[in-house]
């Protein structure tokens, strides 16, 4: 206890940790080996110097080896979407239905998300309100992205993570290095990832990071409202977004979009807030997929659409990309995805269909 004291100290001071010395604290914070004061001082005095990507890998090592189970599909390459959360700029669930959109596409979404902790509907919140089994063995995901191209790893289930992550994530409402780490420690560890973030300065070293653990593309944003005062883990459709890309050598670049470039016209902070309920956040979720919803919410899913099928080649660039997302919704197959993967992601998959029945009737459709 004294020796990671200390260490909170030294991190206070300004200095740095190793990716091992990383790995150690954060097992100990896992294991529950020190009081929870000292562990939420831990990850404040981090997050307030700032994270290395060498202890951020350090952390998403400490929870994949210790807390993580493991998987195969025997399908590929693998595409993880989401964001950190803890933005200040909130929306609706946005990264869900670009997932089955992507995934109607052809390519492999292996998700690992959570219940919302600082929203009202979350990953697992939506995609069980639809009827996928949320709470299910990670052997049954990997089936359902074997068979219906998608499936999701609940972060928060113990089926996954059986060993802290939800008592650690369920009493912290602040962004902190587990918001990258945990997110990171897919159950499947796919080779190619879009992540929003939380900040603007985590970018890059968010994208080091991943290239460290082994991620072969991916994308890192963070977009902005009008003026630029607030933020979200989303590419925006309300002003610009800043990227990072890893390629296929290992290279980092950056560079920034705007709503226009894409295609998109801007809209308001107010036509893309959350919903009032889960309910209405399934509602309006079978909506854009069935292309009943096609003002701005669909447009800013069609937007974090796009850097899916940018970094699986299934596009040039993430204009082409957008317009691509569109056609899929246009098509129908996003729906039927929807319905495959409830079928094939359930213990009970009577149920699960009963319950996509209901919710789509619900959504006129």
């Amino acid at each position: 206890m004294e020796s990671f004291g200390s260490k909170i100290m030294d991190i206070v001071r300004g200095s740095n940790l190793t990716r091992s010395e990383a790995r150690v604290m954060f097992e100990v914070v896992l294991r529950d080996e020190v009081e929870e004061m000292e562990q939420g001082a831990f990850l404040a005095a981090l997050v307030t110097k700032g994270e290395t990507p060498e202890e951020i890998a350090g952390s998403w090592e400490a929870i994949y080896e210790l807390d993580t189970v493991k998987v195969t599909p025997s399908v590929g390459p693998l595409v993880d979407n989401c964001g950190t959360g803890m933005d200040l700029l909130k929306t609706f669930n946005i990264s869900t239905p670009a997932s089955v959109i992507a995934a109607s596409a052809g390519i492999y979404m292996a998700k690992h998300g959570a219940r919302a902790i600082t929203s009202s509907c979350g990953a697992v919140d939506l995609a069980e309100a639809v009827g996928v089994d949320v709470e299910c063995p990670v052997e049954l995901v990997k089936k359902s992205i074997e068979s219906a191209g998608i499936g999701l790893f609940n972060g928060m289930s113990p089926e996954v993570h059986p060993y802290a992550l939800f008592r650690i994530l369920s009493k912290i409402h602040f962004g902190t290095t587990l918001n990258i780490a945990a997110s990171l420690a897919n159950p499947a560890l796919p080779s190619y990832g879009v992540r929003g973030v939380y900040s603007e300065e985590m970018i890059e070293s968010v994208l080091q990071v991943m290239r460290e653990i082994g991620y072969k593309r991916a994308l890192v944003f963070h977009g902005k409202n009008n003026d630029g005062s607030r933020g979200m883990d989303e590419i925006s459709t309300l002003g610009e977004t800043t990227i990072g890309e890893l390629d296929e050598d290992g290279g980092i670049s950056s560079y920034t979009i705007t709503p226009e470039e894409l295609g998109i016209a801007r809209s308001s902070e107010d036509a893309i807030m959350p919903l009032p309920s889960r309910e209405d956040a399934a509602l309006t979720f079978l909506r854009i997929l069935s292309g009943i919803e096609d003002g701005a919410r669909e447009d800013i899913v069609v937007a974090n659409t796009a850097p899916i099928l940018y970094i699986t080649d299934m596009v040039k660039d993430l204009e082409e990309g957008v317009l691509m997302a569109r056609e899929l919704i246009q098509s129908g197959k996003p729906i039927d995805t929807l319905k495959k993967w409830v079928c094939e992601q359930n213990r009970d998959p009577t149920t699960g269909e009963e319950r996509f029945g209901i919710v789509l009737k619900a959504a006129g459709l």
